[in-house]
């Protein structure tokens, strides 16, 4: 608990910082979101009226210290296009893109897996295969085999239909006929990636001493990878599942269009587009919060896995 404080307080300035730089920089964008929401007919009196009844006429200063104001009670402001509460915009989006991202590390861990545990127990033969699959996955954009599977599963064989999105509580069948396809495509990239550092993590971890010792009292090579050298080689894995997991919440927008999936992702890119400054202040300072959450979340696990090692970054004795 003491450590989970100690990080909690140390989010606190990171947090005030990019606060800073998400207001700054998308005040950097060209445009004003007030000829936009008018059209290129406006008058520039309706523009400079809409200006300030937005706000959007103050001092920048004035206008950061009266949004942080309203952020740290809790509230992300108004949306400049819906005329929504940006908070209520964020968890609508939000839970389909967790499901998209927590899917396609699903369907990550279960290939990579067997896949990395067999490319160091099973000779060369299928470290060559597995290592080619992982070169053909990283290669692979997962928004081409997207467009992919909708040609050959959707469009010519019809065994999924290509229906908006369910969600889970309403139908989960319906839900997982439409995620199904998206998770398999974006996850095939993210398992590419944990197979090699499984690969070569699992590869170190049987060269330590610990390992010679269990292969020389007469244990079984099996025995041996999943007892003693897997845990101990989850350590960096999990750091870039980690890493994985928190690049996915920002970057599955291409997936969700290909899909049509209302995402946290397609929400932020729209809201670029439109000059809507509260929504993207908004989602990318959640975006910010989500990545120290799960990074906290995975240096928590790693004394779960490895007893050795303690929160307060020393060894055990």
């Amino acid at each position: 608990m003491r450590y989970v404080i100690q990080r909690l307080i140390t989010t606190i300035p990171v947090l005030f910082f990019l606060s800073i730089m998400v207001f700054s920089f998308i005040h950097l964008i060209p445009g004003n979101p007030a000829e936009i929401l008018l059209g290129q007919d406006a008058t520039p009196q309706a523009v400079h009226a809409l200006d300030a009844q937005m706000g959007l006429n103050r001092p920048l200063l004035m206008q950061y210290l009266g949004w942080l104001s309203n952020v740290l009670r809790g509230n992300l402001g108004t949306s400049l296009v819906d005329h929504e509460s940006v908070s209520q915009l964020i968890l609508q989006r939000l839970p389909v893109t967790v499901e998209l991202a927590v899917g396609t590390m699903v369907v990550a861990i279960l290939i990579a897996f067997p896949l990395g545990i067999a490319a160091v127990m099973r000779g060369r033969v299928s470290e060559f295969v597995a290592m080619f699959a992982a070169t053909i996955g990283i290669s692979v954009p997962p928004f081409w085999l997207g467009i992919l599977f909708l040609l050959l599963f959707t469009v010519k064989f019809h065994l999924v239909t290509n229906s908006l999105y369910v969600p889970i509580w309403q139908s989960p069948l319906k839900n997982l006929e439409c995620m199904l396809l998206p998770c398999i495509a974006t996850g095939i990239r993210e398992a590419a990636v944990l197979l090699r550092m499984l690969r070569s993590s699992l590869t170190d971890a049987l060269g330590e001493d610990f390992v010679r010792t269990a292969w020389a009292k007469g244990l079984r090579g099996t025995a041996v990878t999943l007892r003693h050298a897997l845990p101990n080689a989850l350590v960096p894995v999990l750091t870039a599942g980690g890493l994985q997991i928190a690049g996915l919440l920002g970057g599955l927008v291409i997936t969700e269009q290909v899909f049509s999936l209302p995402g946290f992702g397609q929400l932020l890119v729209q809201s670029v587009f439109s000059r809507d400054y509260t929504t993207v202040q908004g989602t990318a300072l959640v975006a910010a919060l989500i990545v120290i959450i799960v990074n906290l979340l995975i240096d928590l696990m790693y004394s779960r896995i490895d007893p050795r090692i303690r929160t307060d970054g020393g060894m055990e004795a």
